[in-house]
C-alpha cells in the first residue's frame, strides 16, 4: 500500500530516519493532521488489528479517504470517465481539461454528490503540480493548484492500490475536525502522530499555521504524555530557536530532510533541491515496558 496521492510534506521518505524511536507496539494509532497518510500506511502495517482514527481538518481530502472507504465503486467508476477522456489529449488540451475540471469543482460542485465530488478532486491531485495544496481566490476559495507535468502515460491512479485503501479503511475511523478534538480519543499506550503544516510554511493549506498554534501542537503532544500514550510531533526546523524554546520535557531530534516541493535553490548547475533539517519531539508517557 502507498499514499493515494502525493502530498506536500509526505512521510514516506522519512520513515527510516524515525525508525529508532517507532515503537513496536501500540492499541491505537491517531493521526490529527493525516494529510497523504504515509505514517498510517506503516502503523497499519506493523499492527493491523490496532484501533485507527485518521483526521484532517481538510474537508476535501477526507470526503476522498471516507469515499474510499464506503463508495468505492462508484469512486473509481467517475475515474474511469475522466481518465477516458484525459488519457487520449496531448499535452495541450490534458492541461485545458484540467482545468475545464478545476473550474467545474470550484463553482459548479454542487451538482455533484459527496463521492462525485471527491472523485474528481482525487483526479486533481493525481494530475495537479507536485502534490501541493492550494486554495484560491479565483478557484471559489477551493483547490486551486496549478497543473502539473501532465505526463500521465497509461493511467492516471492505481486501481490496486485503491482497493487496497479500501479495505484498510474499513475498521478506521475517519473524522473531519480541528485536530484539538481529537485528544479525546487518545488513551494509555496509543501512538499518536502529529505532523502540522510548517511554521511559516509557503504552501496555502486554508488552516492556521502562527506559532500560538504551534504552541497548541506541542501541548497537545505534552497532553498525550499525561494520558500515557506516546506522540511524536514534526515541524520544520527555523532559525530562531523557536522550537527549542518549546523543547519542554520532550526529546528533540534533528533530522536532515530535503524538499522537493517548490523549495529549490538555483545553483551553476541550475535548480537543486533544498536542504533542511525536520524537528521531531517525542513525548514519552508509556510504562517502561513499551
Amino acid at each position: 500500500m502507498k499514499p493515494l496521492f502525493m502530498w506536500a510534506g509526505g512521510k514516506t521518505k522519512m520513515l527510516k530516519k524515525y525508525k529508532p524511536w517507532l515503537p513496536t507496539y501500540f492499541s491505537s494509532y491517531h493521526e490529527p493532521f493525516l494529510g497523504g497518510g504515509a505514517m498510517f500506511i506503516w502503523a497499519y502495517s506493523k499492527n493491523p488489528t490496532a484501533k485507527f482514527y485518521l483526521n484532517d481538518c481538510n474537508e476535501g481530502i477526507m470526503r476522498i479517504y471516507t469515499s474510499v472507504k464506503n463508495d468505492i465503486e462508484n469512486f473509481m467508476g467517475v475515474l474511469e470517465v475522466l481518465s477516458k477522456q484525459y488519457l487520449p489529449l496531448d499535452k495541450g488540451d490534458r492541461k485545458k481539461f484540467y482545468y475545464k475540471v478545476r473550474k467545474e469543482h470550484a463553482f459548479e460542485f454542487k451538482k455533484w454528490n459527496d463521492t462525485e465530488e471527491a472523485a474528481h478532486l482525487f483526479f486533481l491531485m493525481r494530475t495537479g503540480f507536485n502534490g501541493l495544496w492550494q486554495i484560491n481566490q479565483n478557484t471559489n476559495n477551493r483547490f486551486g493548484t496549478a497543473a502539473g507535468l501532465l505526463s500521465q502515460t497509461d493511467k492516471v491512479y492505481d486501481k490496486e492500490n485503491a482497493m487496497n485503501w479500501h479495505r484498510a479503511l474499513q475498521n478506521v475511523t475517519l473524522t473531519n475536525k480541528d485536530f484539538a478534538e481529537t485528544l479525546e480519543e487518545v488513551s494509555e499506550n496509543s501512538f499518536v502522530f502529529l505532523d502540522p503544516p510548517y511554521r511559516g510554511c509557503f504552501a496555502n493549506y486554508g488552516t492556521q499555521n502562527d506559532d500560538e498554534f504551534q504552541k497548541s501542537v506541542i501541548q497537545y503532544a505534552e497532553n498525550c504524555k499525561e494520558k500515557s500514550a506516546l506522540a511524536f510531533v514534526c515541524n520544520r526546523k527555523t532559525g530562531d530557536g523557536f522550537f527549542q524554546k518549546l523543547q519542554g520535557t520532550n526529546d528533540r531530534h534533528e533530522l536532515d530532510i530535503t524538499y522537493t516541493l517548490g523549495r529549490r535553490k538555483q545553483t551553476e548547475d541550475g535548480f537543486k533541491a533544498k536542504k533542511a533539517v525536520e524537528v521531531l519531539f517525542i513525548a514519552d508517557g508509556r510504562t517502561p515496558y513499551f
